[in-house]
């Protein structure tokens, strides 16, 4: 079976029924758009390291919510209620940083009613992917941080900038939910074009294209992931993104490709 064919194959076989355990399930648990939105964003901040701790603090931050992220976010002050994260500590981030986290959606969410409105003031049809946007949202959501006085300390990590290098997994992974369209991913993005997509590389995702010839990088990197996408797009021009997920839980589940 050539790779087009395998690709392809993968692809259908990984539907809606199989999406567990993935942080996107936190996602179809809402209907709601800003609710699917906000928690989005959260859920692939945190997507990262092992899946079940990964799982248990979506969770749980899901429930601080009260499974009402829009609501929460737009009641959300830092001062009083940074306090609902003071047991939660994930990887890098401590509960302080959960705090900004919400202070700054909640400034974003007053200021230019939904995540799609502020990003989207970076985003320019002439560019060949979602590179430069990224730079500009990650960089002025800790500008909005700063600007309020708060030191921004590690809550960096949760928005790295491609422009310095990273292949910026999770905010690939939060764009792929909300841009493309099938039963996995949502569409609420439809200005931006899957073909705008960069692939979300992580360890599982770079050996598995290493193996498939995707990539010839040995260092996860931006480089490395507009390489696997541009490389995916021979296959699909239009949504090379696609077969992240087929791609991504082959390797998480050990499966042979």
């Amino acid at each position: 079976m050539n790779l087009k064919k395998k690709l392809e194959y993968h692809y259908k076989y990984f539907d809606r029924n199989k999406i567990t355990p993935d942080p996107v399930e936190f996602l179809h648990h809402y209907n709601n758009y800003f609710d699917i939105e906000i928690s989005g964003l959260i859920s692939s901040v945190f997507a990262y390291g092992n899946v079940k701790q990964i799982n248990k603090t979506l969770t749980h931050l899901h429930s601080i919510m009260n499974h009402k992220p829009y609501e929460f976010v737009m009641n959300f002050n830092y001062r009083t209620d940074k306090i609902f994260f003071d047991k939660i500590v994930h990887r890098f981030y401590k509960p302080d940083d959960i705090a900004k986290l919400f202070f700054a959606l909640n400034k974003i969410y007053l200021s230019y009613n939904s995540l799609k409105y502020f990003f989207l003031l970076y985003y320019f049809d002439e560019d060949k992917n979602l590179k430069n946007a990224i730079s500009f949202f990650s960089r002025n959501i800790l500008a909005i941080i700063e600007s309020a006085g708060i030191k921004n300390t590690s809550i960096k990590f949760m928005f790295p900038d491609p422009q310095k290098g990273s292949a910026c997994k999770r905010m690939n992974l939060f764009l792929r939910w909300m841009v493309r369209k099938d039963e996995i991913d949502f569409g609420l993005w439809y200005e931006i074009p899957a073909s705008k997509l960069v692939i979300p590389v992580d360890t599982h995702v770079a050996k598995i294209c290493k193996n498939l010839g995707l990539t010839k990088r040995k260092n996860i990197s931006w480089n490395m992931a507009e390489e696997i996408t541009e490389n995916l797009k021979k296959y699909d021009s239009s949504d090379p993104v696609k077969y992240d997920f087929a791609i991504c839980h082959i390797g998480m589940r050990k499966m042979s490709f």
